[in-house]
This record gives structure tokens, C-alpha cells and sequence, in this order.
């Protein structure tokens, strides 16, 4: 009895993930065809649909987004350059030699 509902349970599962694959080839190559089958610009079209990235009109906007990221690099600078200072300069343990 456990091996029939075990199958039957496989075979449900199997057959709703063969529809969700259909479903989604199918969306992607809708999406594709909408974008004259470039990729580059149904990711572009995607991450402004979802708010990832933002269009720049104006050379302002252009340069406060630059600026924010030379903000962040600045910040990941300032935390990794000391843990990296500290690595380079740790004394090295005396190890003997056994002959």
C-alpha cells in the first residue's frame, strides 16, 4: 500500500513539474521574442520592471549613482584594509624541530 501512494505521490509531483517547466520555457520564449531574442535587454527590461536598477536621464543622476558606489568601495576599503594590515603582520610562531 505504502509503495502505490509513494508512486502515485512521484508521478503527481513529476507531471506538475513537467507543467511548470512548459510554463516557464514558454514565458521565457514569449519574453524573447518580445525582445527580438536579446537577452541583454530582457535582463535590462527586468531589473527596471522590478526597481534593481534605475534609468539615468541626466548627467546629475549619472553622477550621483557613480558616487554612491565609489562610497561604497571607499567603506569596503576601509574594513578590509586593516584586517589584511593585521594578517600580513602577525608574528610567526617558533615551531621546533624534532631530529
Amino acid at each position: 500500500m505504502r509503495t502505490t501512494s509513494s508512486k502515485t505521490t512521484s508521478t503527481i509531483i513529476l507531471a506538475i513539474g513537467s507543467i511548470m517547466c512548459l510554463w516557464v520555457g514558454a514565458a521565457v520564449t514569449g519574453a524573447l521574442y518580445q525582445t527580438n531574442w536579446s537577452i541583454s535587454e530582457l535582463a535590462r527590461q527586468y531589473m527596471v520592471a522590478s526597481g534593481m536598477i534605475k534609468p539615468l536621464h541626466t548627467l546629475v543622476d549619472f553622477y550621483t549613482h557613480i558616487k554612491g558606489i565609489e562610497y561604497l568601495i571607499c567603506v569596503a576599503f576601509f574594513v578590509a584594509f586593516p584586517v589584511f594590515y593585521q594578517y600580513v603582520n602577525k608574528e610567526q610562531k617558533q615551531v621546533p624541530v624534532i631530529k
